[in-house]
């Protein structure tokens, strides 16, 4: 059955508008938020359409792959791979997307990453109900922001994103620069039983009271240890998204004089030593690298040094003729923000990070005590909802109670990290996911454009599903 997702979006985000929220920033003596000016946004709040359509079909369904090592792996897949389907389009288009839902279980797709209409996030209970079985769902939106995001589901992620539901969404810049190569390389690892076959035994209490599920075979688009072969002298783009439930990965690309080009999509304020890489669940970083001819006939490992026990996630060898690279042009860049007036702001809220006994699984991992659950329709409806005015710098703080990691992502937004336990930082880049380690405060300044109710959650699966996630509405002004 095909319903109509922007009645659904609107009549969901009509329901959450009645609903007690806390609001977000300075108050009046009345308790009600103080009307502040609109400031200038410091990115672009919208594009003009290119009046293209990009259309695609997804399915997600069970089948059997050669991934790994080849070896025949049962998984779940969008359009019979895994990675499911890179799609792409260019800044300023409109994608539609018809999804069939042929799992025995229902479930939705998120657009990590993407600003978009609230009713196409696709958040189950939230902004649009669970897709069942059997049953099709149609995305539509505009892409407003140029870079590499990708797309999963939201119901019940730490099992179907776990069995293979993820793919990547490449935007084009409306003027993009020139490379001889791209290579897209999606980083996961799996979790394997005695069969060989993806293990069953999901939200389990040690994953649960760790972080997350961490699999035993890394792989780089679905393969283990792959040798991709580069020319000398190609300049190369390479687009890492890091899809894992738990993992956390830090890539050495020692011998190469790369550059971060871009960080969860949107490019960085200049190009940025690619020396100490970190990508959390969720994270996507852009690397902009020419391959020296001096490496000709040589193989370099990229090795993962994250843990305390580095491993071998892929080899580049480069061999053959030496090509002439484009123009090294100067990286598009996007403009500093100026980030004193936010860091000067006290914390509009405090969002505190931790676990406890009880909930489904045996733990429940909670933001200021509370355990989201994604149940009905209208899952929403029985939670706090944080309030947050749209086009007005407010500054979130997220205090890490726990011993464990937390990458925190929100939904609809970008922000920037401006300091670690009282410390100011300037990244150089915004991002939609930032790494909380173990006991550990960390300060991001926000500035909301897009309105609705979106989540914010920490992205390791097996913590999300188990509590950790809450609502932030974000309303304009003049809707308070």
């Amino acid at each position: 059955m095909h319903r109509n997702p922007w009645l659904i979006g609107a009549a969901l985000v009509a329901f959450l508008a009645v609903l007690a929220a806390v609001s977000l920033g300075q108050k009046d003596d009345a308790g009600t938020p103080a009307r502040q000016p609109r400031s200038a946004s410091p990115y672009p709040e919208d594009v003009p359409s290119t009046g293209h359509v990009r259309e695609f079909e997804l399915v997600a369904a069970p089948t059997v792959l050669p991934l790994l090592d080849g070896r025949s792996l049962e998984v779940w897949a969008y359009n019979g791979q895994v990675p499911g389907p890179t799609l792409r389009a260019n800044q300023g288009d409109t994608v539609r997307v018809r999804f069939t839902n042929k799992l025995p279980q229902p479930t939705t797709i998120h657009w990590h990453g993407i600003r978009l209409p609230n009713g196409m996030d696709g958040v189950p209970g939230v902004t649009q109900p669970p897709i069942p079985p059997g049953d099709t769902f149609v995305y539509e939106f505009k892409l407003k922001d140029a870079g590499t995001f990708w797309f999963h589901p939201h119901l019940r992620g730490s099992e179907q994103v776990e069995r293979g539901l993820f793919g990547v969404l490449i935007v084009e810049d409306r003027e993009p620069r020139l490379f001889t190569r791209e290579l897209v390389w999606v980083l996961d690892d799996w979790r394997l039983d005695t069969s060989g076959q993806v293990d069953a035994r999901f939200n389990t209490r040690h994953d649960l009271a760790h972080d997350g599920r961490w699999g035993q075979v890394s792989t780089v688009n679905g393969v283990s240890q792959p040798e991709v072969a580069l020319r000398p002298g190609e300049r190369v783009r390479l687009r890492l998204v890091n899809v894992a439930n738990g993992r956390v990965f830090a890539p050495s690309f020692d011998g190469l004089d790369a550059s971060v080009i871009a960080v969860d999509a949107l490019a960085t304020d200049r190009p940025l030593p690619a020396s100490r890489l970190e990508l959390a669940p969720g994270n996507r970083v852009d690397l902009d690298f020419i391959v020296p001819e001096a490496l000709s006939g040589q193989r370099l490992e990229v090795v993962d040094r994250f843990t305390r026990r580095p491993f071998l996630l892929a080899t580049l060898a480069v061999s053959g003729e030496a090509v002439s690279p484009p123009a090294k042009t100067e990286a598009a860049t996007m403009p500093a923000p100026h980030l004193a007036t936010a860091r000067a702001l006290p914390p509009s809220e405090t969002f505190r990070l931790n676990a406890r006994q009880g909930g489904p699984f045996g733990i429940e991992w909670t933001i200021n005590d509370e355990a989201f659950r994604h149940e009905g329709e209208h899952a929403s409806a029985h939670h706090r909802v944080y309030r947050l005015p749209a086009y007005q710098w407010a500054k979130l703080r997220f205090v890490n109670e726990s011993y464990r990691l937390h990458p925190m992502h929100v939904h609809g937004q970008f922000f920037r990290v401006v300091a670690r336990d009282g410390t100011p930082v300037d990244e150089g880049h915004w991002r939609d996911t930032v790494l909380i380690g173990p006991r550990e405060t960390v300060d991001v300044a926000m500035f909301p454009q897009d309105v609705g109710a979106w989540m914010l959650h920490c992205h390791i699966q097996e913590h999300a599903e188990s509590g950790m996630m809450t609502l932030v509405d974000v309303r304009a002004e003049d809707s308070q």
